[in-house]
């Protein structure tokens, strides 16, 4: 399972990369992996308000619909609007082209796990 070591983890299966202070987060390979073809993307306004751990979109796949949590607090300040035509990316690169949403913000301080905790957490689950 591709489980990159500079990303931080939600429990929820998001990931989360600070540029600056911007977080850019998605979902992990493993949770579109599970999800399996992505066919639609509900992204959140751009200017609401993120809260750590709480919904902000759905994922639409070929085996259900999911939601997708904020792996930390701020404002939402981009979304990927290329999802709207390619939902396909979050399943082709979930760590680059498929990103989901930038949020002004920190991880730190953020109930989050590093790739070590969190490929843990995936081993468990799938045992």
């Amino acid at each position: 399972m591709n489980v990159p070591a500079d990303l931080m983890y939600g429990r929820t299966h998001e990931w989360a990369r600070e540029e600056g202070d911007i977080v850019v987060m998605g979902i992990s390979h493993y949770a579109q992996d599970q999800l399996g073809e992505v066919v639609y993307v509900e992204l959140p306004e751009v200017g609401i308000g993120a809260n750590a751990g709480e919904e902000l979109g759905t994922l639409e796949s070929v085996k259900a619909v999911s939601e997708f949590n904020s792996p930390v607090g701020g404002e939402v300040v981009e979304v990927n609007e290329r999802l709207e035509d390619e939902p396909n990316l979050v399943n082709e690169d979930p760590y680059g082209e498929g990103w989901l949403v930038k949020i002004s913000g920190t991880t730190a301080g953020e109930d989050l796990l590093d790739a070590e905790g969190y490929g843990a957490m995936i081993e468990e689950e799938s045992a």
